[in-house]
């Protein structure tokens, strides 16, 4: 198929079947297809929407990103997973609010944090509607179906056939259309599971869908079992009813999120609650928090601390929390969930484990 008519295809069936209620489909800038390009790596545009929202409410401009405090950027965060995006993006609002707006070149926006080549393009199409070709996981899956193209996407010769394939299709005009386009019909056609071939404007002469391969294309990764790690969340209460929460390095897992303190072990945990004085200790069913690369099952104590509300022992930046208040500060998915869990069924409470899927 020539390029033309490919891009005329995609284009046509989104004049008629793309989707154009996005949030970030509408009052089109480069600054809010940039946060919702980072905010949609490895998420759902579903669960995308209401984060989008409340972002752009609080931080409307790149300089209101700059200008606020990183704890308050990881508290609109919170549930989002995959932290670092958030500290990259306030990073490089920071360098871009410094030069004054956000660069119109693949090479100056690929150098800031955060942002890679896909993500570069994405901003350049949409938000500036200059021709630039993107591959993101939904283009990738279109391109490698239609062409028929083995092999896991992530592996470098295969990621650059597909870029090949992505700048070959990209058109020089209606290119902000074309690569909403083009993305919208991997989110909602040419899904991973099921894809409904029978609506989709490629399928005449798609590859996987002529030989039947649109199971096995793209080509998976060969995924190996994930390690499990253990800890103990002590879930350490004052008279108060105050939280004390214990603020995470600014990276690695949850980087810069307050959680409670961790220990390696039942003994560990009860030498450091003797130490402090804390009394009461209760111990609840493991639940499972996993990650891209290993599953985290915690084992959560709750606890009461007996002495004075300040800062229990040395260390990190503490805080004890009242999640009554207004105060702005990111909390991780599990540690949330511990104390909405303690708030409603009180310190004593014990109940069956769970088991669910969470992001970083």
């Amino acid at each position: 198929m020539q390029n033309s008519v490919f891009s005329s295809r995609v284009l046509r069936w989104a004049s008629s079947s793309g989707r154009d209620y996005l949030p970030w489909q509408t009052a089109i800038t480069p600054y809010r297809v940039w946060v919702s390009e980072i905010m949609l790596q490895q998420t759902r545009a579903e669960t995308v929407i209401p984060y989008f929202e409340k972002f752009i409410q609080r931080f409307p401009e790149i300089r209101d990103l700059a200008d606020a405090p990183i704890d308050t950027i990881l508290f609109h965060w919170s549930g989002l997973g995959y932290y670092a995006r958030a500290r990259n993006l306030h990073k490089a609002a920071s360098i871009v609010a410094a030069q004054g707006s956000l660069p119109d070149t693949l090479e100056e926006l690929c150098n800031l944090p955060g942002i890679g080549r896909s993500t570069a393009g994405a901003i350049l199409s949409i938000g500036f509607d200059m021709p630039a070709p993107i591959l993101d996981g939904n283009v990738k899956r279109v391109l490698a179906r239609y062409r028929g193209v083995e092999g896991w996407p992530g592996a470098s010769k295969v990621n650059r056939q597909l870029w090949e394939l992505s700048a070959q299709y990209t058109p020089q005009r209606r290119n902000r259309a074309y690569t909403q386009a083009i993305m919208d019909l991997g989110a909602t056609v040419c899904t991973p599971r099921k894809p409904r071939c029978d609506c989709c404007p490629l399928a005449e002469d798609c590859f996987a869908f002529l030989y039947q391969r649109t199971n096995d294309l793209p080509t998976p990764r060969k995924k190996n079992p994930l390690p499990v790690k253990t800890c103990c969340m002590l879930v350490l209460r004052n008279k108060a009813g105050l939280f004390y929460l214990v603020k995470r390095p600014p990276t690695g897992i949850w980087g810069g999120l307050w959680g409670f303190p961790e220990f390696g072990s039942k003994p560990d945990t009860l030498k450091w609650c003797s130490k402090i004085g804390a009394e009461k200790l209760d111990w609840w069913p493991s639940e499972r928090h996993t990650f891209s690369h290993y599953h985290l099952d915690y084992t959560p104590v709750t606890a009461q601390y007996q002495g004075k509300a300040v800062g229990v022992e040395e260390g990190p930046p503490t805080l004890w929390y009242d999640p009554s208040s207004t105060q702005d500060i990111g909390l991780p998915k599990p540690v949330k969930h511990l104390i909405d869990k303690v708030q409603v069924n009180g310190a004593t409470v014990v109940s069956r484990g769970t088991r669910s899927k969470n992001q970083p």
